[in-house]
């Protein structure tokens, strides 16, 4: 990996962007990866600022606990019945819905 010699150079080289690209199967023109690279390079920037900064005295979090959940009760109530969730069905078959036949290649 490159490293950075001067003020605004790539971090990120063209090549690291293709091996990248590559291992996310990834096809990118020759623009775009002058331009992923720059994109990279900003965002590992920024990266090595938040290294720099003093962090000593910050707790480890494992998660991020709200004070307050707002989700409603989980309590049973009545659904559809069945000739009302197949009412707006575009097909139907078998007292069921129709769905459109799926192969994987």
């Amino acid at each position: 990996m490159p490293s950075e010699t001067a003020k605004g150079q790539a971090l990120l080289g063209e090549e690291e962007v293709r091996k990248v690209a590559k291992l996310a199967r990834l096809e990118l023109r020759a623009d775009e990866i002058v331009r992923m690279a720059a994109e990279l390079s900003a965002i590992v920037g920024y990266v090595r600022q938040l290294e720099e900064l003093d962090t000593g005295d910050v707790p480890p979090t494992a998660h991020v606990r709200l004070a307050r959940v707002a989700l409603r009760e989980d309590s049973p109530r009545a659904g559809l019945t069945h000739d009302e969730a197949l009412a707006e069905a575009p097909r139907v078959t078998q007292d069921g819905f129709a769905v459109p036949a799926f192969v994987d290649d």
